[in-house]
C-alpha cells in the first residue's frame, strides 16, 4: 500500500519524538558530562606550593602549578579546585580568610595547618642563622610548649569550623615532613649541628603526634609525611625538601620533586 504525503510527515513526527525521549533517558544523560567533584585546597605555605620558587598562580600567598592541590585537580577527573591556601597562614588565618571557600557540597578537602602557629619554619631557619646549639634548643622549647599548651584548642576550632561548613566532604589532613636525616654533610644544611638535628628532631615529633591526634578527633584522615620524605632530606642524593634558600619562605619546604612525589601521593591515595 501507497503511504500517502500526510501518513509520511505523521511518521517521521513519531520518530522525532522517539529520538527526543531517548535522549532524555538515565542512559543519555549519565552520557553527559558529571557534576565536577568539588575540592578545597586550603593550608599553609606547605600547601600553596612555597619551595616549588614559582608563584604563578598568586604572588602574595605563593600559590603555584606545582603545589600538591594543583597536582592533584589535575590528575583527577573532573575535578573543580578551589585553591585558597596562603603562605604564612595560621589556624586563625584559615578560620578568617579561607573557611569561606566551603560549601555543603565541597567534597573534597586538603589542608596542612599548625606549623606558623609554633613557629615551625622560624625555628628551622633560626636554627641554622645563628650555628648556635643553646639558641636553637630555647626556640625548640618555645615551639614544643606551643605545641603542648596551645595548638591542640586551635586545631580543633578550625576542624570544627571545616566539618560545619561541609559536613560530607572527605577531608584530608596532611602532617609536615622532616628536613633533616642523618647526614648534614652539605651546603643545604650548612650551619645545622647534631644537637640542632636532635631540636628540630623534637618538634617534628611532638606537632606530628599533636596534629594526628586532633584529627581523629575530628573524625577526618590523616597522613603522615615523615616517612614518605624519608631518604630525601635536604642531604640526600634525591632531596625533596629545600634546605637554605636565598627565599627564606623557600627554605626547609617541599621541592617541586616533594610535592609531586610525597604530598600528592599521599593525597591521592584517599580520594582516588
Amino acid at each position: 500500500m501507497r503511504h500517502t504525503p500526510l501518513r509520511n510527515t505523521l511518521a517521521l513526527l513519531v520518530a522525532g519524538a522517539t529520538a527526543l525521549v531517548a535522549l532524555a533517558t538515565p542512559g543519555a544523560q549519565a552520557a553527559k558530562a558529571a557534576t565536577p567533584d568539588g575540592y578545597v585546597a586550603l593550608g599553609d605555605s606547605y600547601s600553596s606550593g612555597n619551595g616549588a620558587n614559582s608563584t604563578n598562580l598568586d604572588f602574595f600567598c605563593n600559590r603555584n602549578t606545582y603545589a600538591y592541590p594543583y597536582l592533584v585537580a589535575q590528575q583527577r577527573p573532573n575535578t573543580a579546585l578551589t585553591f585558597v591556601a596562603c603562605g604564612g597562614a595560621t589556624t586563625t588565618d584559615v578560620n578568617n580568610n579561607q573557611i569561606s571557600a566551603l560549601t555543603s557540597t565541597t567534597k573534597f578537602v586538603t589542608i596542612t595547618i599548625g606549623g606558623n602557629d609554633i613557629g615551625f619554619v622560624n625555628l628551622l631557619t633560626s636554627c641554622w642563622a645563628y650555628n648556635d646549639d643553646a639558641q636553637c634548643q630555647a626556640a625548640a622549647d618555645t615551639a614544643n610548649g606551643k605545641i603542648a599548651n596551645q595548638l591542640g584548642a586551635a586545631l580543633d576550632g578550625t576542624y570544627a569550623r571545616i566539618k560545619a561548613a561541609s559536613p560530607t566532604a572527605t577531608v584530608v589532613v596532611l602532617g609536615y615532613p622532616n628536613p633533616l636525616g642523618t647526614n648534614l654533610s652539605c651546603l643545604a644544611a650548612d650551619g645545622i649541628s647534631t644537637a640542632n638535628r636532635t631540636s628540630i628532631s623534637s618538634v617534628v615529633t611532638n606537632l606530628e603526634s599533636k596534629i594526628s591526634n586532633r584529627v581523629a578527633a575530628a573524625g577526618f584522615t590523616y597522613k603522615s609525611a615523615i616517612s614518605p620524605f624519608g631518604g630525601h632530606d635536604i642531604c640526600a642524593s634525591d632531596p625533596w625538601v629545600n634546605g637554605k634558600a636565598w627565599n627564606l619562605g623557600d627554605a626547609y619546604h617541599p621541592s617541586r620533586s616533594g610535592y609531586a612525589n610525597g604530598y600528592a601521593p599521599l593525597v591521592r591515595a584517599v580520594i582516588g
